[in-house]
């Protein structure tokens, strides 16, 4: 039995509905809200979050992609003033659209099929955010976290990390879901770097070469890089050309990068 407070979850949607009192209240001191931030909240689903944010927050806004949930949202809150319901998809949706003198703080428990395209489009918008608490597969928070040398370092850990700072705050058992998934969830937070821990030449060609490299993971980057750079350009900037892309660090793929613009001038 699908059905959860009379709202059958909906598979097409990645729907798992978040229940357990314990888990809840640790998300929202994790996120320590207050009256003056503007808070976003990615598929607020049934609300478990919702009404707590919104005690605390300022404003808050939903972005909820189900427009039977978003019914019951907009009859649960139609007297109150701090809140506005968006009925739309969040990997379409302009964050900026929603800024003020405040960054947004983005919280949410995203849905699991959509979960790194969904990250990435928050990552286009970054300059908009302050910080990000989400709940994601835990397979995908240890890839997101992971450092070099690790079997889960890779494309999304090194875009991620240039980006942000970011932190594996704590796991959370299916059972806290309804109906209950078949993995473990994590809650991730996400703080923008005031500076990127590297600088790199061209952001957008940093972002093709680390898609490159990591395209075929078990190739070694002489192999997965050449066709923008040689054996010989991969060891002229300190890197090894028979390395694996899992064991570079983000400064190695900012020399990469950069050797390339270089080259090509």
């Amino acid at each position: 039995m699908n059905a959860h407070q009379g709202h059958r979850a909906r598979k097409r949607f990645g729907q798992n509905f978040l229940h357990d009192p314990g888990v809840i209240q640790r998300i929202i001191d994790a996120v320590n809200p207050k009256p003056d931030d503007t808070l976003v909240e990615i598929g607020p689903g049934l609300g478990a979050l919702t009404e707590q944010l919104l005690a605390a927050a300022g404003r808050l806004h939903v972005v909820e992609l189900d427009r039977d949930l978003v019914a019951r949202l907009q009859q649960r809150y139609a007297a109150e003033p701090n809140i506005c319901i968006h009925s739309a998809d969040a990997l379409s949706f302009d964050f900026r659209t929603l800024g003020d003198a405040h960054r947004l703080r983005v919280v949410g428990n995203l849905p699991y099929n959509i979960s790194t395209p969904l990250l990435f489009h928050l990552i286009d918008q970054i300059d908009s955010i302050r910080d990000i608490h989400c709940m994601l597969q835990k397979e995908v928070v240890d890839r997101i976290c992971a450092g070099p040398g690790d079997n889960n370092y890779g494309r999304l850990s090194v875009m991620i990390q240039y980006h942000c700072e970011t932190q594996h705050l704590f796991d959370v058992a299916a059972s806290a879901f309804q109906p209950a998934p078949k993995v473990d969830s994590a809650i991730l937070r996400l703080t923008p770097h005031a500076q990127s821990p590297v600088q790199v030449g061209d952001k957008k060609l940093f972002a093709q070469l680390v898609t490159q490299a990591f395209s075929q993971r078990r190739k070694t980057l002489r192999n997965s890089l050449k066709s923008v750079l040689s054996a010989e350009q991969i060891a002229r900037v300190g890197v090894d050309p028979g390395a694996r892309p899992e064991t570079l660090s983000l400064d190695d793929f900012a020399r990469l990068s950069d050797s390339v613009v270089t080259e090509t001038e």
